[in-house]
């Protein structure tokens, strides 16, 4: 890319394009954790994520979700739709890991018996809280119709992801989804996702395929994210 990027935010960057309601994004090779405490650059990683993030967002829209995907210009490229995004990141939990299981004081894997859904008001100062809707709404940041429809279409991704990634024998153990409104108003799946923004583990073994392997020093990143593309292909070529 020649331009200078709109945004360039810790594993993606974000430019224009000649139609002001669409955006290139371009996925890089950076691998952060601690809030960018830790940072590395692993060859291949942003193609992956490219790769199965469009798989994913394909998904979505077979099942009547709307996403700001708009298809794939080249390995590490994604043409999206311009959004107003929200201030927010929906974090979907099926089983306990990461901060939930810090915070319940329990181990890491125990199913939960439904879905839990948890919301975080982006705010780098603030460390990203995490929140209730209603403080969404308090701060003028969502209203409460928007509110609901979040929770009600990441659940139902929830669900469409689920089920996909269990036929690749995957655990889809929880995942961070990011939405905005178009131009119009309508309210779309934006940013990414992979293994980046999701725990996949597994479900034979338990062996983590995300980004805890780099955040845990658990093995190498890129290729269990390959692994983990590979078996969203096979499972395609088998439908």
């Amino acid at each position: 890319m020649e331009a200078a990027p709109l945004y360039a935010g810790k594993a993606k960057s974000l430019y224009p394009t000649d139609d002001p309601d669409q955006l290139l994004m371009v996925y890089r090779d950076d691998a952060t954790a601690g809030n960018g405490a830790k940072h590395a650059r692993l060859a291949g990683k942003g193609e992956l994520n490219a790769a199965i993030s469009a798989v994913a967002f394909g998904w979505l829209e077979a099942e009547g979700i709307p996403t700001h995907f708009l298809g794939r210009v080249d390995p590490v490229t994604h043409r999206v739709q311009a959004l107003r995004m929200l201030p927010v990141e929906v974090v979907v939990r099926n089983r306990l890991a990461g901060s939930l299981a810090s915070r319940l004081g329990q181990p890491e894997g125990m199913a939960l018996p439904e879905p839990v859904v948890e919301f975080y008001y982006k705010d780098d100062a603030l460390g990203d809280p995490m929140v209730l809707g209603e403080h969404l709404v308090a701060l003028g940041k969502m209203d409460l119709d928007q509110v609901g429809r979040v929770r009600a279409s990441a659940l139902a991704v929830n669900r469409i992801l689920a089920a996909r990634l269990g036929r690749a024998g995957l655990e889809l153990v929880d995942f961070k989804l990011e939405y905005g409104l178009s131009r119009g108003g309508e309210l779309l799946v934006g940013d990414e996702i992979s293994p980046d923004t999701a725990r996949l583990w597994d479900r034979a073994t338990g062996e983590r395929l995300d980004k805890d392997r780099f955040r845990r020093d658990l093995g190498e990143l890129v290729p269990a994210y390959r692994e983990v593309l590979d078996r969203l292909e096979r499972d395609h070529a088998t439908l």
